[in-house]
């Protein structure tokens, strides 16, 4: 547990890759705000500076890669699954939250994995449905400011320190998304993913909007502005998918991902020499 301050306040504790950092040390900038401050470097001798940032730099990507490689070894037998966002502010016995945990647990009985950020509000809930269906319940975290930290419902767990490393592995081993309400998180998730269907990146990957309430103000302006104005084709619209229950997201799912196309869910795959096995989707 972190300790208090002498007022009885929670002392700040953040995980930063194996670190645990507590009181001053947890304010310190993260990984991914050192990466993308554009300040860094105009102060002092500018050679200098360009020495150190390029050391610095050379050594972000070793991490980078040791990100990946520690994602895609630890996703690499996980078998068909399904990504749920949304926002991470619902509270349990609240419309979102529940009609999240169902989505994950009517998955987890249609035989897929459920992947979430792994925080609370719809994270939580869609993790914790998959293993009230027996399925299996994955949190893929991320180093914030402000840190959340993984939900109790989580099996396997990663935290990332960059986003984009964490969005690979989003899509690399999801087999389609549903989108719960959300904020500019879920918003941020759901055009990348379409953005990868429209310039066939990739394929027969559903991205399903459950809520049409909450969502009928976008698709209205996404075919009245963006269809309107030439921006997207008119059938672009049609790659979003939308449904009113959680048992109406997860049909929507299955008639585009069948499981019974991953055999035995990969479960007994051998690699060999960081190979694929035969057979194994690409």
């Amino acid at each position: 547990m972190p300790q208090n301050f002498d007022d009885g306040r929670p002392r700040p504790e953040i995980r930063r890759g194996p670190q645990t950092l507590r009181g001053a040390d947890a304010s310190t900038p993260t990984l991914d705000q050192m990466l993308l401050d554009s300040r860094e470097g105009r102060e002092g001798s500018t050679r200098r500076r360009s020495a150190e940032s390029i050391a610095r730099d050379t050594w972000r990507v070793m991490r980078m890669q040791g990100e990946l490689v520690e994602g895609f070894g630890s996703l690499a037998t996980l078998g068909p699954a399904i990504s749920v966002f949304g926002s991470a502010r619902v509270q349990p016995g609240e419309n979102g939250y529940e009609q999240a945990r169902e989505v994950g647990r009517r998955l987890a009985e249609a035989g897929f994995a459920v992947i979430t950020g792994g925080g609370p509000g719809v994270m939580e809930a869609a993790n914790r449905g998959a293993k009230e269906g027996g399925g299996h319940s994955v949190g893929l975290g991320i180093e914030l400011p402000h840190e959340q930290g993984l939900n109790d419902w989580v099996d396997l767990g990663i935290d990332f320190r960059y986003f984009f490393v964490r969005k690979i592995m989003f899509v690399k081993f999801s087999q389609g998304f549903v989108v719960a309400p959300g904020g500019m998180g879920t918003l941020d998730e759901l055009f990348e993913a379409l953005t990868l269907v429209q310039t066939g990146k990739v394929t027969a990957f559903p991205v399903v909007l459950l809520d049409r309430e909450f969502w009928a103000p976008l698709l209205d302006w996404i075919r009245d502005t963006l269809v309107g104005r030439g921006m997207i084709a008119e059938h672009d619209v049609e790659l979003l998918r939308v449904a009113d229950t959680p048992e109406e997201a997860v049909e929507l799912v299955q008639t585009t991902v069948p499981v019974s196309r991953w055999p035995d869910r990969l479960a007994d795959r051998r690699l060999s020499d960081g190979g694929l096995a035969e057979g194994d989707p690409q």
